[in-house]
């Protein structure tokens, strides 16, 4: 899977499954825009890649999506994949959630998915090609208790997925979600009192997942790359789940 010659853009490019995206885009010859909130960390990632500075701000703002979208036309030229990855996760139920906090988490996860890709879809249409990939969840089909704000939003990113790749299947352009189950990743102790364990964290594992182990970001990252790729041709619309057989059951 080559990408010498294309542009990606990774929202959420700082930290994560965002960070291990980016990496993997860039050891496979892209050229990859970072773009995240966190200015120090994406600076990070960028530098240890050797790649150009990052995109900093909220993608919850269509005005800065916008900006993100020309400036990385503005740099290489063209545009051919974009990765929302950005987003946060809420822990609490209906009463536990304040107007503000559900509208922060569909501002970042269901806005931020939109207002990139709807800034990406001209100059990709214009080329007559393009790949965008979302990260949805599993919890965008299914349900858990204590986040009801994050299940929702990532509900409305398998939708969006869904429709935008019916609207722009005849432009070329591909639109497909990677649906991860629990990844090690620093949102698995987001909005925790306290961070969990190494211990606790296998004891999930254990009573959860079939595999009984957290995913690696970088094998999240590995089915990212591959559904932006000329390999998943063939594939639009499609939400991967990549849980460990978590939702086989």
């Amino acid at each position: 899977m080559g990408f010498s010659g294309k542009t990606a853009v990774v929202t959420g490019g700082a930290s994560g499954m965002g960070a291990a995206t980016v990496r993997e885009l860039a050891a496979a010859g892209a050229d990859v825009v970072v773009v995240d909130r966190n200015a120090e960390l994406a600076a990070e990632v960028a530098d240890d890649l050797g790649l150009a500075a990052p995109v900093v701000g909220d993608v919850s703002e269509s005005s800065f999506c916008n900006q993100a979208i020309a400036t990385t036309l503005e740099r290489h030229d063209r545009l051919d994949i974009l990765i929302n990855c950005a987003g946060i996760i809420l822990r609490a139920d209906a009463s536990g959630t304040s107007d503000s906090q559900w509208r922060e988490v569909m501002s970042v996860n269901v806005d931020g998915v939109f207002y990139m890709s709807r800034a990406a879809i001209a100059p990709m249409k214009a080329q007559g090609s393009g790949a965008i990939v979302n990260f949805g969840s599993i919890w965008g089909d299914i349900a858990a208790a204590g986040v009801l704000a994050y299940c929702a939003s990532k509900g409305a990113v398998h939708q969006i997925t869904r429709a935008m790749a019916l609207d722009h299947v005849g432009d070329g352009i591909r639109i497909n979600a990677v649906c991860p189950g629990e990844v090690n990743t620093p949102m698995l102790s987001y909005g925790r009192k306290t961070p969990p364990t190494v211990e606790e964290l296998q004891q999930l594992a254990d009573a959860t997942i079939p595999m009984k182990r957290l995913a690696d970001p970088l094998e999240i990252a590995r089915v990212v790359v591959f559904l932006a790729s000329d390999d998943a041709s063939y594939m639009t619309g499609a939400m991967i789940p990549v849980d460990a057989g978590y939702t086989a059951r």
